[in-house]
């Protein structure tokens, strides 16, 4: 899961407050104001630099967990000295310790959603659809609606990136050599994810932030779905006229449900049911309902590893840590053997490295919003441009930036929005990574998948039509949920 630098506004809103806003005066919330001390100046270069390492991941082969990783160290250091010289000292655990909580609520709740995915996949659930759907014998228009339409209903629940990395692999088995098919299904499967993602809370990270953060409440996410339908939707139809009706020849790909697969499926909605029950009900985080299910799944893979059953297994082995390993570069080898069911290798088959970057960029804000760039950043966004300005420009940074450290950013602003509002960035930041290749984990993940062919400038390509499907996903969520527009 790629993601990217934190939004223009961020980074704009801080850059001025540096010269705007004196030193040591006290904000709002609890926080200083240290935008213009040096510490705090310091603290925004070191983020700049550690980001613009993210960025070249795919270059110098650092794994983006790392520089953001100390990054946040040395803010939170730079924090603590300033607090301390301040004479508030004491704020700084409290600070620290809320953004750790945040931090592990989204990291907990993620382990297990992840386990689940790995673990369906291990039981050849996924591989069995791929199968089914290749021998049906589609044209290529039929194959490029079903794609679309399976990755909008399947990515509320299995997640926008799993969904488009499943879909691309049916696009490219049945497009073979028609690349131009192949992009266009690819650009499809992106778009449509990401929007079947925007009305869950389970299907990007971005909607999980704002369910976690009380923003939204479950049900409520439930307004986006005409909105998320009307941008893939649009952007489809736009995108059909250049599929041709032609009919390729049908494939066949064995895949065979191992033991047990369907109740794995089972449990991950039972899990999802008491996330959300014990939120809705309960009132306690929904983390504690997903990791409650994690140990229904550990105590079923125990009842499996007492049955004896084994099976054969292939999976990629990475021979340097360091390198980013993406499938079909040098730094995998390909191992095959039988084993016995074991939950642990589908724990240790979770994204770590993506894990650890929300560590480090999640504090990373959390300190700049100790220094007091969150509240300038607040100001002058949804103070000057009014917060449906705000929200519909978030959705274009995040084309740019990718919507994860922009939602935070926001998050930790904290801006005095009504649940009209809410739903709006939540829509925009969840559709507005499709108009580039690079805004989304989804669309990152599937030009890995389909290297060479589909490509950002393939997709950049497209990007008018995914524009005006955005443009449409605005403006049906303002009519339809009541919004309207402010400055």
């Amino acid at each position: 899961m790629r993601v990217k630098p934190t939004g223009v506004c961020l980074i704009l809103a801080a850059l001025a407050a540096i010269v705007a806003v004196p030193a040591f005066g006290q904000a709002a919330d609890e926080h200083l104001n240290l935008t213009g001390h040096w510490a705090g100046i310091l603290a925004l270069v070191l983020f700049g630099v550690s980001y613009v390492l993210v960025i070249l991941e795919e270059t110098i082969h650092l794994r983006k967990s790392k520089p953001v990783m100390v990054a946040a160290g040395a803010i939170w250091m730079l924090v603590a000295l300033t607090y301390g010289q301040a004479g508030h000292a004491e704020a700084v655990e409290e600070l620290v310790r809320h953004g750790l909580l945040e931090f592990v609520e989204l990291f907990l709740f993620l382990l297990a959603a992840m386990t689940y995915i790995n673990t369906m996949d291990e039981r050849g659930v996924f591989d069995s659809l791929r199968a089914w759907l290749l021998a049906q014998g589609y044209s290529l228009r039929k194959l490029f609606w079903v794609t679309g339409a399976l990755a909008f209903v399947m990515s509320p629940i299995a997640d926008n990136l799993t969904t488009a990395l499943l879909m691309a692999t049916v696009v490219m088995a049945v497009g073979g050599d028609n690349r131009r098919f192949v992009v266009v299904g690819c650009v499809n499967v992106v778009v449509a994810a990401n929007a079947g993602g925007a009305f869950s809370p389970f299907g990007d990270i971005t909607t999980l932030m704002v369910w976690q953060a009380g923003f939204v409440e479950f049900h409520q996410f439930f307004a986006l779905f005409v909105p998320s339908l009307v941008n893939w939707v649009v952007t489809a139809g736009l995108l059909s006229f250049a599929v041709s009706t032609e009919q390729p020849n049908p494939l066949t790909e064995e895949a065979e449900l191992r033991e047990g697969a369907w109740i794995v499926v089972g449990l991950f909605l039972l899990t999802v049911s008491m996330a959300v029950s014990m939120h809705t009900v309960l009132h306690l985080p929904p983390v504690i309902g997903m990791m409650t299910g994690l140990g229904l799944l550990k105590l079923y893979g125990y009842y499996l590893q007492k049955t004896g059953v084994r099976f054969q297994v292939t999976e990629d082995i990475v021979l340097n840590e360091d390198a980013l390993a993406l499938e079909g570069t040098p730094h995998r080898t390909r191992s095959s053997g039988v084993v016995q069911y074991d939950i642990y290798r589908n724990l240790q088959r979770a994204e770590w490295d993506t894990l650890l970057f929300f560590y480090g960029i999640m504090l990373c804000v959390a300190g700049l919003g100790a220094f007091g760039y969150m509240a300038v950043g607040s100001d002058v966004l949804y103070g000057a441009l009014g917060a449906t300005t705000a929200n519909i420009l978030v959705g274009f940074a995040s084309a740019i930036f990718d919507n994860i450290p922009v939602m935070f950013a926001v998050l930790e602003m904290n801006p005095a929005m009504d649940l009209d509002q809410w739903l709006l960035i939540t829509l925009t930041a969840g559709v507005g990574g499709s108009m580039l290749a690079v805004g989304s984990a989804a669309g990152v993940a599937v030009m890995g998948q389909a290297r060479g062919v589909y490509t950002f400038f393939s997709h950049l390509r497209w990007s008018w039509a995914i524009v005006i499907g955005y443009a449409a996903s605005v403006a049906t969520h303002l009519l339809v949920n009541g919004s309207s527009f402010q400055g």
